[in-house]
């Protein structure tokens, strides 16, 4: 007999936003959506948006990946960015005010389409790709993927920018059949470059395909033209679900993503069973927290620090992008809203960042791999992430400070730290530690990280979601009472 449950609401809250976003430029847009619906409003960077700032407003921002002055963007849909800003004023917010923030990236490991992409081997059409980020890239193997990602087009008024995503199986990296590999689950291991490529269609297919005939046969293609770097079938794709021909489109950036949908598991809808959730998990609970809190009536005056979430891209290779932590962003909006020397060391001391992302969950088969004291589970609450070598940034003043903050909730915490004998990941927190702010590292426990198909608890989305709430809501008043000159 099947057993049916419903679960978590944020959890399938959760479900709605991660299958809606195959890629960072999906996820920004996606949360952009979820901030306008809740009342803020957009700025721009370029803009000399301090003066209008107005008591209680709520505002966001995002950051564009590339500019071309000949481009039109599309930017009230912020289709076009992959890092975003948002944040809150209190009531009687002056210069010099701290600010709570949320840290988070919404990039994940996965493969991308080569800027030259069209192969052809032994009656195959196949796609040229390139690996991003450290990912478990045999789960990738015998997947139903597709494409998701922007593409630049032409348009009336010059060019624009327009996110795609096709929902269908499309391409494949089929195994090796055993019979033709008896060694095959003796090792993993194959080479990225020559047996990772993944198949399109059928060259015949291509051939029988009927073509639009070109405008000027002689002419000559531009520099801005793509159409000779990939197969003639996969610009008509693209061309047909932006409803435009193919000779229009001049460039794009796609991402392979699996299309199987993000789901509930396990006998009690305990798990989630997803792709990316390293980490717009992370940045989902951000967005929805803020979101809430804002729209909510026992939010009050809106006393206390700005508050506020961040979430960037590229953190799966470094973060060292204009999109990334190691750039700009959060500096120039402390420098922004506090202009003057004075005020800005008063804004950085008075602040908290908590670096959210996912932590590594014990494993049930792999029981070695975690110190015997430090053994998150999932749905076992907020994970605080310590690093003596300072891989995280957390220290004892934070690691206290989100433990107030849980505990306001009525939630748990656990501790995790990495085996002497093994290697350290890292987040944005240590990055963003450099300016000064004091930075927590917190995540929620996950199995199979940097797999095509991840695992978490579903009870963790709402363990979350409180955390930055109960940030939101009492970190300034929380701050007074600690004394550490």
């Amino acid at each position: 007999m099947m057993i049916h449950q419903s679960g978590p609401e944020a959890a399938t809250k959760f479900l709605s936003f991660v299958n809606a976003s195959p890629t960072p430029f999906h996820a920004i847009h996606n949360a952009s959506v979820r901030l306008e619906n809740a009342g803020f409003r957009k700025i721009k960077e370029k803009d000399d948006w301090e003066k209008d700032l107005t008591e209680g407003g709520k505002y966001y921002f995002t950051r564009l990946v590339f500019v071309v002055h000949s481009f039109a963007f599309n930017e009230r849909l912020c289709r076009n960015q992959s890092a975003l800003l948002a944040f809150t004023l209190p009531k009687e917010w002056k210069a010099g005010a701290g600010l709570s923030i949320v840290a988070t990236h919404v990039d994940s490991p996965n493969l991308r389409v080569r800027p030259v992409s069209k192969r052809t081997k032994a009656g195959y059409l196949q796609v040229g790709v390139e690996t991003y980020g450290g990912g478990i890239w045999h789960s990738w193997l015998d997947r139903d993927l597709s494409l998701a990602g922007r593409v630049v087009v032409a348009s009336p008024n010059g060019f624009t920018s327009r996110l795609v995503k096709v929902d269908k199986p499309l391409i494949r990296i089929p195994t090796l059949a055993i019979h033709l590999d008896r060694n095959v689950n003796e090792s993993l291991k194959f080479n990225q470059e020559t047996e990772f490529v993944p198949i399109l269609g059928l060259v015949e297919s291509q051939l029988n395909a009927q073509r639009e005939a070109p405008s000027s046969s002689d002419k000559k293609p531009g520099a801005s033209s793509v159409q000779g770097n990939h197969h003639s079938q996969l610009l008509a794709l693209l061309a047909e679900e932006l409803s435009i021909k193919a000779e229009e489109i001049h460039d794009f950036e796609l991402h392979l993503y699996d299309t199987q949908p993000s789901v509930l598991g396990g006998i009690n809808n305990e798990f989630i069973f997803s792709p990316r959730m390293d980490n717009q998990f992370s940045s989902f609970a951000a967005v929805e927290a803020l979101a809430q809190w804002a729209s909510s009536t026992s939010a009050g005056p809106l006393e206390g620090n700005v508050n506020c979430i961040a979430l960037f891209n590229h953190e799966e290779v470094g973060s060292v992008s204009t999109s990334g932590a190691d750039s700009s962003l959060i500096p120039s909006l402390f420098e922004r809203l506090s202009p003057t020397p004075a005020a800005f060391a008063q804004s950085i001391a008075k602040s908290l960042l908590v670096s959210a992302d996912m932590g590594h969950a014990l494993h049930p088969n792999y029981l070695s791999k975690h110190e015997d004291n430090h053994q998150p589970r999932m749905n076992g609450g907020i994970v605080i992430k310590t690093n003596a070598k300072q891989r995280y940034a957390s220290d004892a003043i934070g690691t206290f400070l989100v433990k107030k903050l849980v505990e306001r909730k009525g939630g748990q915490v656990q501790e995790y730290e990495v085996r002497n004998d093994m290697a350290c990941g890292s987040t944005v927190g240590p990055m963003l530690s450099k300016i000064g702010v004091r930075t927590v590292d917190v995540g929620c426990a996950q199995l199979s990280m940097h797999s095509i198909r991840e695992t978490a608890g579903s009870h963790d989305v709402q363990n979350a979601i409180d955390l930055f709430t109960s940030l939101f809501e009492g970190f300034s008043e929380l701050d007074k009472q600690l004394s550490i000159d």
